[in-house]
């Protein structure tokens, strides 16, 4: 989880199906994104289905995403719990830009630009992060970091070993 994962290069029916798989696996988990890498996946995908403030809710595939936050006067942080399917039911409070713009392509190779602030903002960081090799505890203080794998670990026996669930198990 702790590498650039590779560019999306190929729009291909392969591609299609990881997408597919990707999406029931996310609700099959109970999620709100999940990215490529956590499905065994060297791609830069991921995949969202998550409510904005005013509980809108948002879906899309984002391959090869660029980020966008705002800077300087214009950023305002959000300390709300964050939490991951790689750690299972662990939540710890993670601040990131309250508003967050994610550009790039679709798994057909049209372009998408998706935007948002509140929950919708901190899962299109989240996701992003993911692909560039990082994981929201690599945003968090000793302390905070230390909460959240105590919480996952407390938790670890409520969930299989070969989290996340996908479709596989799910239907098999």
């Amino acid at each position: 989880m702790h590498r650039a994962l590779r560019d999306v290069t190929e729009f291909d029916e392969r591609l299609e199906t990881l997408v597919a798989d990707m999406v029931a696996t996310m609700h099959a988990a109970d999620g709100v994104g999940l990215a490529a890498n956590q499905v065994g996946e060297d791609v830069k995908v991921f995949v969202f289905d998550c409510p904005d403030d005013d509980g809108v809710r948002h879906t899309g595939v984002v391959c090869n995403p660029v980020l966008d936050v705002p800077e300087g006067r214009d950023r305002s942080l959000d300390d709300s719990d964050e939490g991951c399917l790689s750690l299972p039911g662990a939540f710890v409070a993670c601040p990131r830009p309250d508003f967050a713009r994610v550009r790039g392509v679709d798994h057909r190779g049209g372009p998408v630009e998706y935007s948002g602030s509140g929950f919708l903002a901190r899962c299109l960081q989240h996701e992003t992060d993911h692909l560039y090799g990082r994981v929201f505890a690599d945003r968090l203080g000793k302390r905070q970091k230390k909460k959240l794998y105590a919480e996952a670990e407390r938790l670890a026996d409520q969930f299989p070993p070969d989290w996340p669930v996908t479709p596989e198990r799910v239907q098999g």
